[in-house]
């Protein structure tokens, strides 16, 4: 069994828009059940702490029409209680984590970057030894983390996030405060895309990171894997 941090944004308001945001339920559902498949603990923790919220535009009001990972979700008591307290990152020890996991949904555009806890929570766990992954918006968290040499943790390495052509597409291009693809090659990462709102996701080591809602599997897929190479290499070692 290893520690798995998930951390969720705070932020729930569009921009200047007042439409409601937050986090995307399936983009932290699906990789929520695959580490518990694999047998790993999970916290849920968000930037400000509290109950986190999620993007009402990722929720069907038809529980039908749900992803099976999202039903299953809502359906569990013991997972909505981790939603419903969250501890804020500033109170959490990232030493405790093997992995940390950043879901998306657009709030995370806002908030993310913004947290010093986050990006010395993601560059820690980096330099330990331990999975960075993120998926459609997520990413927004990788952008101010730091090898323990000052150098971006995502320059020289394969990624990829919601893309340029994917924001435009949904009409947020001007809403939204920075470009995620277009900040993730400023900062020198190999940028990845594969087609728009399809599944793509790229693993480069202990680095994961996901296209979009539609990557959510293979991100999970990607993070269990990745601990369990780390951990074998450390029982190698």
């Amino acid at each position: 069994m290893q520690n798995i941090l998930i951390v969720l944004t705070s932020h729930t308001t569009m921009g200047d828009t007042n439409k409601p945001t937050g986090f995307y339920f399936e983009e932290m559902a699906a990789p929520y059940w695959a580490m518990v498949a694999a047998g790993h603990e999970v916290t849920i923790a968000s930037i400000k702490g509290g109950a986190a919220v999620h993007d009402p535009s990722s929720l069907d009001p038809d529980p039908t029409n749900r992803p099976a990972p999202v039903e299953r979700f809502i359906e569990d008591a013991t997972a909505m209680a981790r939603l419903a307290d969250t501890p804020a990152i500033t109170d959490i020890d990232p030493m405790d984590y093997d992995a940390i996991f950043l879901p998306g949904g657009h709030g995370t555009v806002w908030d993310l970057p913004d947290s010093a806890a986050l990006a010395g929570a993601v560059g820690r766990i980096y330099d330990a030894g331990g999975v960075v992954a993120a998926v459609c918006h997520g990413p927004a968290g990788l952008v101010n983390a730091r090898r323990a040499d000052g150098r971006p943790l995502v320059e020289g390495r394969r990624v990829n996030s919601f893309t340029d052509s994917e924001e435009e597409a949904v009409g947020l291009t001007n809403v939204v405060p920075f470009l995620l693809e277009t900040r993730l090659r400023e900062l020198g990462a190999i940028f990845e895309a594969g087609e728009n709102f399809t599944p793509h996701a790229v693993r480069d080591g202990r680095l994961i990171t996901g296209q979009n809602p539609q990557s959510s599997d293979a991100v999970g897929a990607h993070l269990i894997e990745a601990l369990a190479d780390a951990n074998a290499k450390a029982r190698a070692s």
